[in-house]
């Protein structure tokens, strides 16, 4: 856990006092999003053993989303806030940095093996969210068109998603060979650090008036319901062990890098995005552990 600290305090400080060159921060998410992520992915899928219990870190993040949609939909009427700001916050506390901050945080709570569970659960479940209903959501509030070819090609293009069905193929041949898993591991391992190094150098959190009931909304769905209607769906179906703990520690993570910038691009509330954004990173790295410790783990 100090790892994660560590690399998101450094990132804060570097931008704040040594002023990173400009395209440091995208030249990151590049070499994240198209290199280490596909490599981390390669390396695990092929080790995560076939277990019936795998359909609920994937329903996890859909339900997340889901509830998110429908909690937003109906209260934001109610509540006076613009199209701008429902769509802002489904897509924001609906989903989860699974990825960024959820592979180091559940790989330094659980080891390898709860790092594969992480994997699914991103890969399969939170992805595919943002890459289709996340798109929906966005041209939806801000008023564009929808073009499904565009969100399908989006999905079948994307390097991580390539690499999760050659990894699903290879671990059904056996797995790599030793030579092929040397190669992967050390590129894989790459993310942790430069992903919360990349948070941290984006960090920003400067909440107005008119948006704190907005966020404590938002935050109090993403970080605290959302992963207890999880939960209570997973102990109502009978998943248990580390499938249950890793399906709700993801459920429960930190809004999601990627929705709040697909917020901006679409205009809905930038400016709440990333108040959310900067409050959830700091409050989940309390509620994460906080959390793992309740599900007894």
């Amino acid at each position: 856990m100090l790892l994660l600290f560590a690399c998101l305090i450094l990132g804060t400080l570097v931008a704040r006092y040594a002023k990173p060159p400009a395209g440091t921060v995208p030249g990151i998410n590049w070499w994240v999003l198209n290199v280490a992520l596909p490599a981390l992915v390669l390396e695990l899928i092929p080790k995560v053993k076939f277990d019936p219990q795998l359909w609920f870190p994937v329903a996890a993040m859909w339900l997340t989303f889901g509830g998110a949609w429908l909690l937003f939909g109906l209260l934001g009427p109610r509540l006076g806030w613009s199209r701008q700001r429902t769509g802002a916050l489904i897509l924001v506390c609906g989903l989860g940095n699974t990825a960024y901050m959820g592979y180091p945080m559940i790989e330094a709570l659980h080891g390898k093996a709860g790092l594969a569970l992480a994997v699914v659960a991103d890969q399969i479940g939170a992805f595919p969210v943002l890459a289709s209903a996340g798109i929906v959501v966005a041209s939806v509030y801000s008023g564009r068109t929808l073009q499904p070819h565009l969100i399908v090609r989006r999905i079948v293009t994307f390097p991580a998603f390539i690499a999760l069905m050659v990894g699903i193929i290879a671990g059904l041949c056996g797995g790599w060979p030793r030579l092929l898993d040397g190669v992967f591991a050390p590129i894989g391992a790459t993310l942790t650090p430069l992903a919360l190094f990349s948070v941290g150098l984006q960090f920003k959190f400067h909440p107005g008036q008119r948006q704190l009931g907005a966020a404590s909304w938002g935050l109090g769905w993403k970080l605290l319901l959302a992963p207890l209607l999880c939960w209570a769906l997973g102990a109502a179906a009978g998943v248990d062990g580390l499938v249950l703990t890793v399906g709700v520690l993801q459920a429960a993570m930190a809004p999601m890098v990627s929705a709040t910038i697909l917020a901006d691009e679409y205009g809905l509330e930038p400016a709440l995005a990333n108040t959310v954004l900067g409050a959830g990173i700091v409050l989940s790295l309390l509620t994460i552990p906080l959390g793992n410790l309740l599900l007894g783990a």
